[in-house]
């Protein structure tokens, strides 16, 4: 029989992963309750029946995975954690004799490679069964291995340094390690979003730069008429991985792109394409970019802040069955102990993300003589992703950083009759 954790620590973090995932659930089940039978009127012609059809047959597949993985995840959790694995894990690590700040390198490095081999069965089985099954997946074995791989050698060469780093302040620096910390992550993060459309990004898609013709000229006229400058506008390989569509910026300064997914130019005529483009610019002008990253910095502030309080808390440590006190394992702690407070953060992050959404909409819409083409844009997108389009209040709640597709067409049909309201 395991030992169940007596003191307020852990007391709270059991409570915390079982109310989350508890919330979860019920948040699916609505959402699953909430799939309508017939077509909404706004996609006939856009979808057929089908078509409909399939798509809620695929939420309910990937739901269902997701509720499996995550149940999975949280039994395994609590299973390592009073069998006493977060201590029998330190133990043998230490035995090395590598020191603190390795030590602390390999312990967090080992946990995140446990989580990440606990959900690799759970990817496998989306990429090449659901995702092949509703039409979606173009991801090769080769490919998938290949992208783990990356992953893990830029987990190696980049998180291992940036861990290091931060157990070194937190052991150093003393009372006030969380300043000096705050600081280094932040600086870094930035230098991070400057280099990765350079370095990082085509280590797994191939930015071909746009080709001279109807659509460029469109696109940078439009830039051009509401004073945005481009730096680059780029077709990326999506379809190397997914039948799915998206465009995004990514980088700023100079080194700020377009990225067009390749299957995104194929589905969608110029002007649903430069709508679009005038909705992500929507989101710069609205300086949403700069809003959430100053909301990300303020945030690992506070968290590191509060960690800096816990640091070689006896008691945190007694919660999870550990012999010795150490800043790494401070930290593997409090992040767990912390999983309230970043799940409500998360909460009103998807709130204010939903609101810059509508603001970013109603820009495009403004500024694009064309707006209805933002709306078939939509419509399209929806069909060809097989979106939820009755998605419960409760889940977009919960989990939706952009409004259900239904009520942004109606914002934007709203916007197009009374541009001035």
């Amino acid at each position: 029989m395991f030992p169940i954790p007596m003191n307020v620590f852990g007391a709270v973090v059991l409570f915390t992963l079982l109310a989350t995932f508890l919330i979860r659930l019920v948040s699916e089940l609505l959402n699953l309750k909430a799939s309508r039978s017939g077509l909404p009127s706004e996609f006939k012609g856009i979808f057929d029946e089908e078509a409909y059809l399939k798509s809620q047959a695929y939420l309910r597949a990937s739901t269902t995975l997701s509720l499996y993985s995550g149940a999975v995840a949280l039994v395994l959790l609590l299973v390592f954690w009073f069998s006493g694995g977060f201590n029998l894990l330190d133990q043998f690590l230490r035995g090395f004799a590598f020191g603190s700040i390795p030590t602390g390198v390999l312990y967090i490095g080992s946990l995140m490679l446990l989580q990440s081999l606990i959900s690799l069965p759970f990817s496998i089985y989306k990429t090449f069964v659901i995702e092949e099954r509703y039409g979606f997946n173009r991801t090769t074995p080769g490919v998938f291995v290949s992208d783990l791989l990356k992953t893990l050698a830029l987990a190696v060469l980049i998180g291992a340094p940036v861990i290091a780093a931060l157990l070194w302040f937190f052991e150093a620096a003393g009372p006030m390690a969380w300043l000096p910390a705050w600081g280094a992550l932040t600086a870094f993060s930035l230098l991070l979003q400057y280099v990765a459309p350079t370095w990082i990004m085509p280590l797994f898609n191939r930015f071909v730069p746009l080709e001279d013709g109807e659509l460029k000229d469109a696109i940078t006229g439009y830039a051009k008429g509401v004073n945005f400058p481009l730096e680059g506008i780029y077709v990326i390989d999506g379809s190397k991985r997914s039948a799915r569509s998206n465009a995004f910026f990514t980088g700023f300064g100079k080194q700020k792109r377009i990225a067009l997914f390749d299957t995104l130019v194929n589905a969608h005529t110029v002007d649903e394409l430069v709508a679009v483009l005038a909705h992500e610019i929507g989101h710069f002008r609205k300086k949403h970019i700069l809003i959430s990253m100053a909301l990300s910095i303020l945030n690992l502030g506070v968290l590191f802040f509060l960690l800096s309080l816990f640091l070689a808390n006896r008691q945190l440590f007694d919660a999870f069955y550990m012999q010795d006190l150490s800043v790494y394992g401070s930290l593997v702690f409090f992040m767990l102990l912390y999983t309230p407070v970043e799940f409500i953060l998360s909460v009103f992050l998807q709130v204010l993300s939903r609101r810059h959404e509508y603001q970013a909409d109603r820009f495009a819409v403004s500024t694009f003589p064309r707006g209805e083409a933002l709306i078939d844009a939509l419509r399209k997108l929806s069909r060809s992703n097989l979106s939820n389009l009755t998605p419960h209040p409760f889940h977009v709640f919960m989990t939706y950083s952009h409004p259900p597709v239904m009520q942004r067409i109606g914002r934007i049909r709203e916007y197009l009759l009374h541009p001035d309201r």
